[in-house]
């Protein structure tokens, strides 16, 4: 286990350090002058272009630049955002808690109802009830979140004036309040992932419950139900963990649309006010972020292979 963790941490660096070079040399293509941006009513004029260029070291070449910007990081600074002239780091541990919550509530809708609902599918494969949970997973997947955000809105909050349509309450302000400003977005994301699982759910219950292991346990006479959730469920989810490491990262990552409907001020908003006003830092440091949270969730889902297959472990 030891040399497992210690050959997953070892490819961090290089992909850590591969995708900074990519998101540097990337975000050059982007439309606009940074310095112009700042410079705001003073865009016309040259002193003030110039002296912005010179203490962002826009003037220096790309290289020189990069590797200036990858050298504050290895220790620790993330440099500062441009626009509002503070620190990346303090503004990416500011929105992460946001988007932190809101993911988790999303992640927990989504796997309280997809891998059930996969489950039920699968043994009930064929059947009536197969086909509408089939269909309300097809619609899950091909509904829009920002069009279910609305609908939402006009029914909880306009309509019937149980939630409040937009905002948010850091939860350890007011948890009650803070739960009220939250669960209609985090169920608008959560239903799509809950889609995504239930059919991953039933594709891959649906291959355990035909394996020879499964055909042997029922002729033995063990009862159906130790057989569906003991034998066929366990080896079931493990591409499921890896889908749901994926999916909990997407959330992590930022859902913009989500966000914007609802006003979350998260990573989302964070991430599309920093492209729209050039603000490289926060960029660089926000795709640093979620790469980091990317590659963590990869290692949990790893071991969380071995918990689950005992043959992972032996392998």
């Amino acid at each position: 286990m030891a040399a497992f963790l210690l050959r997953r941490l070892g490819q961090v660096i290089p992909t850590l350090l591969i995708l900074s070079v990519l998101v540097f040399a990337l975000q050059q293509l982007m439309p606009g002058d940074p310095a112009l941006i700042l410079a705001g009513e003073e865009r016309g004029d040259p002193e003030v272009l110039a002296q912005i260029r010179s203490e962002l070291l826009l003037d220096r070449p790309l290289v020189e630049q990069y590797l200036h910007w990858l050298w504050r990081v290895l220790h620790g600074d993330f440099g500062f955002s441009w626009r509002i002239r503070l620190p990346v780091a303090e503004l990416i541990l500011s929105k992460l808690p946001v988007t932190f919550q809101l993911a988790s509530m999303s992640f927990v809708i989504g796997v309280a109802l997809g891998v059930p609902l996969g489950v039920l599918s699968a043994v009930w494969k064929d059947r009536p009830s197969d086909w509408v949970i089939n269909g309300v997973a097809l619609f899950g997947i091909s509904m829009p979140n920002f069009w279910l955000g609305i609908m939402m809105i006009l029914l909880f909050s306009v309509q019937l004036g149980w939630l409040p349509p937009s905002g948010y309450v850091p939860l350890w302000e007011d948890p009650v309040q803070s739960l009220a400003t939250t669960i209609m977005p985090a169920f608008v994301l959560g239903t799509g992932v809950a889609s995504i699982l239930m059919r991953h759910t039933r594709a891959a219950m649906l291959s355990a419950l035909s394996q020879d292991y499964v055909r042997t346990a029922r002729a033995k006479g063990v009862a159906e139900r130790r057989v569906v959730f003991r034998h066929a469920l366990r080896n079931a989810l493990i591409p499921v963990v890896t889908l749901g490491t994926v999916e909990f990262g997407k959330l992590l990552a930022g859902a913009v649309l989500t966000e914007q409907i609802f006003t979350i001020p998260g990573f989302g908003k964070l991430v599309v006010d920093a492209v729209f006003n050039r603000d490289y830092p926060v960029v660089q440091g926000v795709v640093l972020a979620t790469a980091l949270i990317f590659v963590t969730l990869s290692l949990i889902a790893d071991l969380l292979y071995m918990a689950i297959n005992p043959r992972m472990r032996q392998a």
